[in-house]
């Protein structure tokens, strides 16, 4: 009985998967409602669907730039939320002791339905919200464990059995939790490598992170988080870096100099914050040269635009 109000209750509280759509599309609304009013009030201006456009092109540019803090912020409270209160059905059914047997029995069995879903959920490959589960259910039964423990009259024996089940739980508990968070990061890396826009790059990886981060708070010790969560950092790091070259590369390659040189500058920043690895050294020195190649294109420039041209069309050095 406790068990059915306990599943029920957590079944009317389950948290919603957070979404974008709804608030895109009242940003839309919203920009298109300032187009109209926009346009209405310059009628008698030239053109009045040019500012009006301006302004309705502003508002998506900044909810769109929004979006990402707004959609992180849902995602870490989704699933702060599920961890909290999502509850599910239990593979085995729960049935009173008999009369005489002891209380462990129903642990036991429990723990054999466990053990089992653990390694069917490891074998089959399943998705990573499976291995979550298990991590909540292994802590469903950690908290009935020791809830057993304070039972009066529990003999010495059967409080040892209970907590040898706890470590075998906690072991199985840590072992989901840590594949969850690595074939997580794992998928929503793969995902922001397929992103064409630097932004969506960003915002996945950093819910990569987001369950990195979840899994640490659990287990801080555990290196190889940190090792996933350096992975992830790199690969925000570098997708910024490939963005700013690439901007100073097409800069360059229509004569604007000053901004190549800036965006090279720019990918160095974050090349920098990268680490001082040999790649990174390496690339950094890439760079380097090509802004001083930049520099002195940018000088060889100025000097031709500031030779004196005589009459007959030769400068002033040749005619001498």
């Amino acid at each position: 009985m406790y068990a059915r109000n306990l599943s029920e209750t957590a079944a009317s509280r389950k948290p919603r998967m957070p979404s974008a759509s709804g608030y895109m599309v009242a940003a839309v609304a919203a920009a298109g409602a300032l187009f109209f009013v926009l346009w209405w009030m310059l009628q008698g201006e030239e053109n009045p669907w040019i500012p009006a456009g301006l302004a309705a092109t502003v508002v998506v540019l900044v909810a769109a730039l929004a979006r990402g803090v707004v959609m992180r912020r849902s995602w870490n409270r989704y699933m702060l939320d599920e961890r909290r209160h999502e509850r599910f059905d239990r593979p085995v059914t729960r049935r009173s002791p008999a009369p005489g047997r002891q209380p462990g029995f129903s642990q036991s069995e429990a723990l054999r339905a466990l053990e089992k879903k653990s390694t069917e959920t490891d074998v089959s490959a399943a998705l990573p919200e499976a291995h979550l589960k298990i991590f909540q259910l292994c802590g469903e039964f950690l908290d009935g464990a020791e809830r057993s423990l304070t039972t009066p009259g529990l003999s010495p024996e059967r409080r040892l059995k209970v907590r040898a089940r706890q470590e075998r739980v906690r072991a199985l508990q840590k072992h989901h939790l840590l594949t969850w968070a690595r074939n997580s990061a794992l998928s929503l890396t793969h995902e922001a490598q397929q992103r064409a826009r630097l932004h969506e790059k960003i915002e996945t990886a950093n819910r990569a992170l987001d369950c990195i981060d979840s899994a640490r708070q659990k287990y801080p010790e555990e290196e190889g988080l940190e090792r996933s969560a350096a992975v992830v950092r790199d690969f925000i790091n570098s997708s910024r870096v490939a963005h700013w070259v690439e901007l100073a590369q097409r800069a360059s390659f229509k004569g604007r100099y000053r901004r190549a040189i800036d965006c090279y500058r720019d990918a160095l920043f974050y090349l920098t914050r990268a680490g001082a690895s040999p790649e990174h050294q390496a690339a950094a020195e890439q760079i380097t040269r090509e802004i001083d190649l930049l520099r002195a294109r940018l000088t060889t420039h100025k000097a031709v635009d500031s030779d004196p041209v005589t009459p007959d069309g030769e400068n002033s050095q040749s005619q001498a």
